[in-house]
This record gives structure tokens, C-alpha cells and sequence, in this order.
């Protein structure tokens, strides 16, 4: 791949991976049922000198099939190859092995990469450094022993375009493997991984295909990297690798007349560099772009969708080219490889998305309020316009979206409102969200408690007055609308150094009987308690919002005192939906 690998020098001390078993012996030649690629495989590139581990990208992605990026001598001269050209990875079992066996187990498989930008610029890719072409044979029989694997990809640019000694050694190579997995029983392929322009391949890559031809080399699929175009235009990136690869079809039709439509089709790939390549803003592939491409590549019968690379897969770095670790737009972590994963099994992209409430319970006191968050997300395809609505409301208890319409990944905000008659109980309340695609749900569990307390019980305890009575405060005290726990207003005690900033109420409530005062504060020393006809209180220090409960039990009157207050000089406090149960 055309990108700035200068950081592979700097990780090829990383050490050997975990050994694994069951895998072939390197070097043997006895048959076996390897399993070929799927006829139709999405399989992005792993840029393997990372460190990361592909079977756990693999199953964090939804990739099942991963290209390994890449296969090299550790030094020019060399016939040699190792993983990044580390010789503390080897083509063994060792390195990598438990890995792929597990991608196995999970249905997928991989495809080792010989080559790259940082090879083919250094000599290292292994026809350009090894002069002996049973040796080059012999290190890509090895690779296909070791790991029991059915494809191996040549990715090849820059100075390995014109080397022309190295193409042809590589394509004599290609023979002589091609003839040894025949005679012991194995499918292989071979695909050449080359740069393109807008109309097909340079007349480089034409060049290494004309010689494959010419060495009687079956070259299975032709991957087109459709992007560092770095001729000065802004490109739609989607269009041009349909024309791109209509060029290709153009090409290999004339290199090979006796394939059919679909032949030439099903030989062709497809790279792509998700979010902006190394040229800059101009060439940037979007998640509208993979959409786009995605359908267009299953409708012709396309081989191979890929794109560089999986751990470019996210959003971390907007506006930046060209980096190995985010793609430089703003995206959800794997979008591209939930548009692209479906290729393999040959399913239709389809706009999809979800719809979760967070949290997805309350429980709130008659007469008070709550509010929850909407959240929605793209699943597949592209996001979509999404309307909101909710139901299921009890008597007394008001429910609204709002907004009632977002763009999958957006929010929206479920607004809760009872009133004081409202019965007690727990009422599921129902998410509706719907779009072109369908429809998805999400539930709400509403809990409310208590009923319409007695004459003189607790009042105005959310504060959704929007004025103080009947609390009354010491000076400082105020409604406020933030911060708030639930609806529009609560409750601020303001201490001072010669005040705890106590705000109250007077209640009325049955004699000796058991009650709980409860309420959400936040603050340094915030105090709730009752006084008067009964004795008790609880505090917390906190950032946020917190629920206090006080039980207490009223004396012969029924008349006690509610209060929140903070503590001498340690800032003000906030309370609010105060109720007693």
C-alpha cells in the first residue's frame, strides 16, 4: 500500500507472538482440504506490524476474512522472508498461528501479503532481493504449508513495477508453486495487489500482467488499489472505482479473450483507503462512498472487496491524511466494516440502525418528573432519517421525544412529567422509532410511588413551580435550572461562613406512623433531614447527583420539619424531587 510505513523500522523488535498448534508443518507437501475463499470475500488488510492481535480485531470488526500486511526479507539480498521483514517473526506457527486458527474457528480466514510500499521501495520484497526463483518458490510454498492457507497476495508498487528481473522471477515463481500445489493436491491463488488511475491500470501493472501471460502464471485476481491518485483533482471516490475497475475489465479482457463477462468479473478486486488517503482531503473515501461501491461491486460479481486497513476503522483523528490508526473523517469505529462485511456471503447492503433509552427505568414520586436519553445508531449501511414517538403513558403521567426526528446516530430526549393523582404502579413505556428501513423499539419502565400525600404533606417538592414556596430559605436560597436532577428546576442551599443555608418546609402527616423522606442532592456536606416532630438526617459529598433517604417516625402531631442544608463556608448544595413515602 502507498503509505507512509516509516513506523515499521520501528516495531520489527516486537516480540513473537503466541505459539499455537495444529498447523501444518512448514515446508511439507502432502495434500489437504484447505478450504478455498468464498467466490465473493471481503478481507481488508491488517497491518500487522502494530502488535494489535488480528483474531481479536477480527471478531471485534466483523471481519472474518483479514488480507496479513506484510511478508518480506529482513535485507535486500536476502531470500528470506518475515513478517515486516522482523526476523523475530518467521513464517512459523509461532508467529501468528493461533491467531489464524482461531479466525478459523470463527469462519473466516486470512490472506498473506508479500510486498508493500516500504518492500518495494527497499528491496525487500522477496523477487526483488532473492535472484533465485526456486528459492522465491520455495519461501511462498513454505507460507502456504505453514499456515494452510489458499491465496497468497502480491502487492507490488513503486520500484518493484520496474524491476523488470524481479517480475519475471516472481511470475516464474508463481509457476513453479502453481504446478507443486497441483501435483500434491492443493488450491492456491495468486492476486497482484496494484496501483491504478481513474481508467484502469498504469502501464506498470499491465506490464507485470503481460509477463504472467508470457510465464504461463495463472494470476486468479487482479486487486486494484482505487485510491493515491495523486494527480491533482478532487475526486468522487465511488465513481472512480467503478471506472477504474471498468478499465481493468477492459484490460484483462484483452489479455485474456477466452474469459467470459462474468470470468473477467469474478477476477477482479477491489482496495480501498477508508476516509482520506495519503494525497490528502481531496481523495476522500467516505461511508456514503462504501455504500455505494458495495452495491456496485455485487452487482458486477466482483472477487474481493477490500479496503487499508482494519485498524484505520474509526473516527479517532478528523482532517488528518493519510494515518495508519483512524481514517481521518468522522465515523463510528467499524462503520466501513459493517458496510463491506456482508460481501461474503453475498447479502444485499441494507440501511439498518438501532434504538436504546438510557437509562431505561425511573422510579419517581407522583407529582415529579424524570427524563431519559435516546440514543440511536447506524447498524448497516447509511445513517437514515428516524422518527421518535412514545406510548403507553398511564392517567396522570405525560410522556414526549423530543426532537421527534433525529439522524440515525443522534439522540433525542424522553421526557417524563405525573401529576399528583397519578396512580402508583410501574407502567412499561414504549420507544417507537421508525425509518425507511423499519421500525425498532425500546422499553421504558416507568415506577411511580405514593399517592397524593394528606393535607399539609410535602409540596412543590421537584420545584417545578418554578418558585421557592413553600420551602423557604436562608438568604442565598433559589430555585435554579441548573443544575437540575430531573425536569426544569431544583432546589440551591447557599451556605456562607456564618450560615448553613437552610431551606425548609413545614408538613402534616399522619401521627406515629413510619415514613421515608427522600430527594437527590449534590454538594460538599449536603445535608437532608427532618426536625420538629421527629429527628433524623443523612449527608453525602458529591459531584453529582446523589439519592439520600432519611426514615424517621412522626410524634403525636404528625408535623415535622423538612430541610436540606449545606455546611459553613463549603459552597452551595441543590437538592431535588423531594418526597416523602
Amino acid at each position: 500500500m502507498r503509505l507512509r510505513r516509516t513506523i515499521q523500522a520501528a516495531l520489527t523488535a516486537c516480540a513473537t507472538l503466541a505459539a499455537s498448534a495444529g498447523l501444518v508443518a512448514a515446508g511439507t507437501g502432502s495434500a489437504h482440504a484447505t478450504t478455498p475463499l468464498p467466490s465473493r470475500v471481503f478481507a481488508p488488510y491488517f497491518e500487522a506490524w502494530t502488535g494489535q492481535n488480528p483474531a481479536t480485531l477480527a471478531a471485534q470488526s466483523g471481519a472474518k476474512h483479514l488480507t496479513m500486511a506484510f511478508l518480506q526479507a529482513a535485507t535486500k539480498g536476502s531470500c528470506t522472508p518475515y513478517w515486516n521483514g522482523d526476523t523475530a517473526k518467521p513464517v512459523a506457527s509461532s508467529t501468528f498461528g493461533a491467531d489464524i486458527a482461531t479466525i478459523r474457528a470463527n469462519g473466516g480466514d486470512v490472506i498473506p501479503s508479500f510486498g508493500g510500499y516500504t518492500a518495494d521501495n527497499t528491496g525487500a520484497e522477496i523477487a526483488d532481493s532473492c535472484t533465485d526463483v526456486s528459492q522465491i518458490a520455495a519461501a511462498f510454498e513454505n507460507v502456504i504449508s505453514t499456515y494452510d492457507i489458499s491465496r497468497i497476495d502480491l502487492d507490488i508498487e513503486d520500484n518493484s513495477l520496474t524491476n523488470t528481473a524481479g517480475i519475471d522471477r516472481r511470475n516464474k515463481a508463481i509457476k513453479l508453486v502453481q504446478d507443486w500445489a497441483a501435483a500434491n493436491g492443493r488450491s492456491v491463488q495468486f492476486s497482484y495487489t496494484l496501483p491504478t488511475t481513474t481508467s484502469g491500470l498504469a502501464a506498470g501493472g499491465l506490464a507485470v500482467l503481460k509477463n504472467a501471460v508470457s510465464n504461463n502464471a495463472r494470476i486468479d485476481v487482479v486487486n486494484m488499489m482505487t485510491f493515491d491518485y495523486y494527480d491533482g483533482a478532487t475526486h468522487d471516490m465511488a465513481a472512480d472505482t467503478q471506472t477504474s475497475a471498468q478499465g481493468l475489465y477492459n484490460q484483462l479482457a484483452a489479455l485474456y479473450p477466452a474469459k467470459t463477462p462474468a470470468q473477467l468479473w469474478g477476477s477482479i478486486g477491489i482496495t480501498e483507503m477508508v476516509g482520506i488517503d495519503d494525497y490528502g482531503a481531496a481523495e476522500t473515501f467516505t461511508v456514503a462512498n462504501a455504500t455505494t461501491v458495495y452495491n456496485w461491486a455485487a452487482s458486477k460479481g466482483i472477487n474481493t472487496l477490500s479496503f487499508w486497513a482494519l485498524q484505520r476503522d474509526n473516527g479517532g483523528c478528523p482532517g488528518t491524511a493519510g494515518n495508519d490508526a483512524c481514517s481521518g473523517i468522522s465515523q463510528g469505529t467499524w462503520d466501513f466494516t459493517h458496510i463491506f462485511a456482508a460481501f461474503t456471503s453475498g447479502s444485499p447492503v441494507t440501511n439498518d440502525f438501532s434504538v436504546a433509552v438510557n437509562p431505561n427505568s425511573a422510579t419517581v414520586t407522583a407529582g415529579s418528573s424524570a427524563s431519559a436519553t435516546i440514543a440511536t445508531a447506524v447498524t448497516a449501511g447509511s445513517a437514515q432519517s428516524v422518527n421518535l414517538s412514545v406510548s403507553g403513558a398511564p392517567a396522570g403521567v405525560t410522556a414526549t421525544v423530543t426532537p421527534g426526528s433525529v439522524t440515525a446516530g443522534g439522540s433525542a430526549t424522553l421526557n417524563i412529567a405525573t401529576a399528583s393523582a397519578a396512580a402508583a404502579g410501574t407502567y412499561p413505556l414504549t420507544v417507537t422509532a421508525t425509518a425507511p428501513s423499519g421500525t425498532h423499539t425500546a422499553t421504558y419502565a416507568l415506577t411511580v410511588t405514593g399517592t397524593t400525600p394528606p393535607p399539609g404533606g410535602l409540596a412543590n417538592g421537584g420545584l417545578e413551580t418554578g418558585s421557592l414556596a413553600p420551602w423557604t430559605c436562608q438568604s442565598g436560597g433559589a430555585v435554579v435550572s441548573t443544575p437540575v436532577h430531573s425536569g426544569s428546576y431544583a432546589l440551591q442551599s447557599a451556605p456562607t461562613e456564618s450560615q448553613t443555608g437552610d431551606c425548609s418546609q413545614t408538613v402534616t402527616l399522619k401521627p406515629n406512623a413510619s415514613y421515608t423522606l427522600s430527594g437527590w442532592v449534590q454538594g460538599n456536606y449536603a445535608y437532608l433531614g427532618v426536625g420538629g416532630g421527629a429527628n433524623a438526617s443523612t449527608w453525602t459529598n458529591s459531584t453529582g447527583w446523589t439519592k439520600l433517604t432519611v426514615p424517621f417516625t412522626t410524634g403525636a402531631s404528625g408535623t415535622v420539619t423538612v430541610y436540606l442544608h449545606g455546611w459553613y463556608g463549603q459552597g452551595n448544595v441543590y437538592g431535588d424531587d423531594f418526597a416523602i413515602a
